[in-house]
């Protein structure tokens, strides 16, 4: 997007260059590249300012202005008498104006009839011509409004038709006024909000875009009242089109439209009074305008006196017409009606969010997140609908947790739906997994339904389909059917069944009847279409497995594909969030809202999850499971949430990760590391700090002046070098010290060294057998100088109150970084995903709780899996990688730092 204060400030420092050449009297090679770069910039600013130039005219209005004050004026007579059309439009303005001035005396009792023959009659039109409204800004002070008079952009035909704009995209340039039906499309969005179809709609901000702008199947419509009539002519009568008027409304509508037209041309005060005298006297005994409901009327009126209110337009409207009780009353019911919001952030796209009320103060924008399309304080209601087929993992984290996120930050409600619609694979077992892992994951619902308790509903709307021709029952064999679909090839059935037929073979299904197994219900949709999810999909099954909830109420149960739509129209779900693999599905999902006349959902769509050398399909976890290569779906290995949060994800962490991410549709591989690191910011915050050595290979150190094991000594540190709150720990010394063996490899007589925590050593002997240190000896220098020492080691006083540790690493299940379609899971599986080490840690760590995060000094982050219970059954440690592919020290561990 063009900055256009930088714009117009490269303009000035031009223009300033071009004065002080000319007063120099420089020759036309230096001022002419200076006025031609001038003009350059200035078509720039015009063309990213919806052709409004920095003066705020249209740009080339001043120059044809400039040369027509030259005119002669013999000559502008002969002109006209050469062209006596000008005359004639001469006259009919100074009528139009009389018209006007007569119904501003009148007190606005009524909308004066259109003059001439008006484009604006026909709500069914798509002329181009708009209805002008003031480039109203938000003034500074909320309780004035600015008198300046509204600029008119004249379309530019030249530059539209080079636009290209698809059909039922709407452009908007993101530079254009906030107000203003001219600049911003506030009308045909409210329209389609009202009428339903705003989802049918691709909104697109294009800095370049000449005007506000709506394509069709064969050409472009400019205005925003040309746009809004179109799409409420294209909108489905029903119970979803609360704009559905009789013929005699219509001309109503259309003779305030023009009403609302011919009061644009006055100043913003003027025009104000003259609205609220005529609203006043129309709307005594009057909610609305025309009718018992919100017409294009209020809409075209509403617009006039600067619509959309937001906060502060709205405090300065109502301002000026405190005297007007009954207009006043009016604006307020549009000001709050929560189309028209929806439809004025709809209009600002996701580079900004409308504010209507001080309640809905929203908290910034987590970073790395994106605006939700349409959505308003308040009214947001988003779903999770897992299937309780599995546990959860990773990739479901992140469907919940953008559902849960846009849901709280918009004041919103979760739906966490089970989608229990396959009694074949689902289980009591998975939907209380379920429950438990959204608790790890600090979701809370709320509101936890059940598809299976719209069975009856969804039963209901596939009797609705089929008797209205939309579907129909299929026998095809499964392979067969997926070869036709393939092919194009229509079933026999489509067009040879009639509606009461398949209505009966529906019912025989449904009731489990003999012979009927083989039965289904499809959509017919278009078996021609590029789309294959709409070549007549399946949506109905037998199948006689009882039910974990309705037990066998039920022999025949609705796909995805129906009950997901139905479901989400009736919870008055707002905003279905769904990763891109469904994007073919979108235009499914559609068809069933529409085809059902149910309320439109507004998809948002976000990327999947994948994480490198890891697989997230259900089969295939439920493969390592019942292979025994896991411990269950719980074990740290798995991708599961509660496996992830067994290994040591921390919930935060995860969050920031996701959130990172965003709700983009870009779909990539993530890096484990790059998120382990995000984890250990977390965990280095808060995890205590303890020291423990490998039990099997250290090295003995004796420190000949250090205290005795019977002489029970103690120092103490700090729990977290950097948090003194958490606390300090006792530190056992004694003169009897091991070392890892690792940490002493080439160490030699007379080098100090530092035991961290405690001080500086000076070595006095090493023993070695076969070049190798089998045992050092030492003195303890009491204030020794730390930095002369290049070693600074972990240790352990060899005392016997110390803490037996079981430390376990582990691998990732595959060995293959991204699996192919192609790939065969199983030739990639990693055989050596686990391993332990016994340690010997500090006395401390038997306090520990299960769950417990700690740092063990130079090895790396721990989560407490088991606390200690006794010697035969000590602590058990798993490690949690830091995003380092080594450890801290030369301690790497027996396993890769997945």
């Amino acid at each position: 997007m063009v900055d256009l204060d930088s714009l117009k400030a490269e303009i000035d420092s031009i223009g300033n260059q071009i004065k002080q050449a000319k007063s120099d009297k420089s020759d036309k090679s230096v001022i002419d590249p200076l006025v031609k770069q001038l003009l350059a910039k200035k078509q720039e600013y015009a063309d990213n300012n919806n052709g409004v130039g920095v003066d705020g005219k249209p740009f080339g209005a001043v120059s044809s202005a400039t040369s027509s004050k030259k005119k002669d004026p013999a000559k502008a007579q002969a002109s006209q008498e050469v062209n006596p059309e000008n005359a004639a439009k001469k006259a009919a303005k100074k009528a139009e104006k009389a018209a006007k001035k007569a119904a501003h005396k009148a007190g606005g009792s009524a909308p004066p009839p259109p003059a001439g023959d008006s484009s604006n009659k026909n709500l069914a039109g798509t002329s181009t011509d708009p209805v002008v409204a003031p480039a109203a800004a938000v003034p500074a002070n909320p309780n004035t409004i600015k008198t300046n008079a509204a600029v008119v952009v004249p379309t530019n035909a030249s530059a539209i038709s080079n636009f290209k704009v698809a059909p039922l995209q709407i452009v908007i340039n993101p530079n254009a006024p906030k107000q203003g039906v001219m600049d911003r499309p506030y009308m045909a969005l409210a329209v389609a909000v009202l009428t339903n179809t705003d989802v049918d709609l691709q909104i697109t901000l294009a800095p370049r875009a000449p005007q506000a702008m709506l394509g069709l199947e064969n050409g472009t419509l400019v205005g925003d009242l040309a746009m809004a009539r179109f799409l409420y002519r294209r909108s489905p009568a029903g119970p979803c089109n609360v704009l559905t008027c009789t013929i005699e409304q219509e001309a109503l509508q259309t003779s305030w439209i023009d009403y609302a037209s011919s009061m644009t041309q006055l100043g913003v005060d003027q025009r104000l009074k003259g609205l609220a005298m005529t609203l006043e006297h129309a709307l005594q005994t009057r909610t609305y305008l025309v009718g018992y409901s919100l017409s294009m009327a209020d809409l075209a009126l509403f617009a006039v006196l600067g619509w959309p209110c937001a906060l502060t337009q709205q405090t300065a409207i109502l301002a000026q017409l405190q005297d007007y009780p009954c207009a006043t009353r009016w604006v307020k019911m549009l000001a709050s009606h929560p189309a028209l919001q929806k439809a004025t952030q709809l209009a600002l796209g996701d580079a900004e969010e409308a504010i209507f009320n001080y309640d809905d103060v929203l908290e910034p924008m987590v970073s790395g997140m994106n605006v939700l399309e349409g959505a308003i304080p308040g009214q947001v209601v988003t779903r999770f609908p897992p299937e309780p087929s599995g546990y959860l993992h990773i990739g479901h984290s992140k469907a919940v947790l953008l559902n849960d996120y846009y849901a709280r930050r918009y004041k919103g409600r979760l739906i966490v739906r089970f989608d229990d619609t396959n009694p074949t694979k689902e289980k009591q077992e998975y939907q209380q997994s379920i429950v438990e892992d959204l608790e790890l994951l600090g979701v809370h619902p709320d509101v936890v339904t059940y598809t299976s308790d719209y069975f009856g509903a969804i039963q209901a709307k596939a009797l609705q389909l089929i008797q209205e021709g939309k579907a129909y029952m299929d026998d095809t064999p499964q392979e067969q059917m997926k070869e036709e679909r393939a092919n194009r090839i229509e079933s026999k059935y489509r067009n040879s069944q009639t509606p009461e037929q398949a209505q009966q073979l529906f019912l025989d299904m449904c009731e489990g009847k003999p012979d009927t197994e083989t039965w289904c219900l499809r959509a017919k949709i278009d078996m021609k279409s590029d789309n294959g999810t709409l070549r007549d999909p399946v949506l109905y099954r037998q199948n006689l497995t009882p039910h974990h909830r309705t037990g066998i109420t039920y022999k025949a149960y609705p796909t995805y594909d129906l009950a997901c739509p139905i479901v989400d129209s009736l919870e008055g779900v707002t905003h279905a969030l769904r990763t891109t693999e469904y994007n073919d599905r979108d235009e499914q999902y559609q068809w069933l809202l529409k085809a059902l006349g149910l309320r439109r959902v507004r998809i948002h769509a976000f990327s999947r999850v994948n994480f490198q050398y890891t697989v997230l399909s259900k089969r295939k976890l439920t493969w390592f499971v019942d292979q025994k290569l896991v411990n269950g779906w719980d074990d740290a290995r798995m991708p599961t949430v509660r496996g992830v949060v067994r290994r040591g994800v921390q919930v935060p962490a995860l969050k920031a990760y996701i959130y990172s991410q965003g709700a983009s549709r870009r779909v990539v591989n993530m890096v484990w590391n790059s998120f382990w690191a995000e984890n250990k910011k977390i965990l280095d915050a808060s995890a205590k700090r303890y020291m423990a050595i490998d039990a099997a290979n250290h090295i003995p150190l004796t420190v000949v002046n250090g205290p005795t094991e019977a002489s029970n000594t103690f120092l103490t540190a700090a729990f977290h070098p950097k948090d003194a709150s958490m606390g300090e720990r006792a530190i056992r010394i004694s003169k009897d010290v091991i070392l890892e063996s690792i940490d002493v490899e080439g160490i030699v007589e007379g080098e100090s060294i530092v035991l961290m925590r405690w001080g500086v050593v000076k070595i006095t002997k090493v023993e070695e057998t076969d070049g190798k240190v089998m045992a050092i000896t030492g003195e303890f220098i009491p204030n020794g100088d730390f930095k002369t020492c290049k070693r600074k080691l972990s240790w352990m006083a060899k005392v016997s109150s110390n803490a037996t540790v079981v430390l376990t690493e582990f691998d990732n299940l595959v060995c293959k970084d991204k699996l192919e379609e192609t790939d065969r899971f199983e030739d990639f599986v990693n055989e050596n995903t686990l391993a332990t080490t016994t340690a010997v840690g500090d006395a401390g760590l038997k306090t520990l709780q299960q769950h417990d995060i700690i740092q063990l000094e130079r090895r790396g982050f721990y989560r407490v899996d088991r606390p200690y219970i006794n010697d035969a059954k000590p602590i058990v440690l798993y490690m949690i990688p830091d995003g380092k592919t080594k450890s801290m020290s030369g301690m790497t561990g027996k396993l890769i730092h997945h």
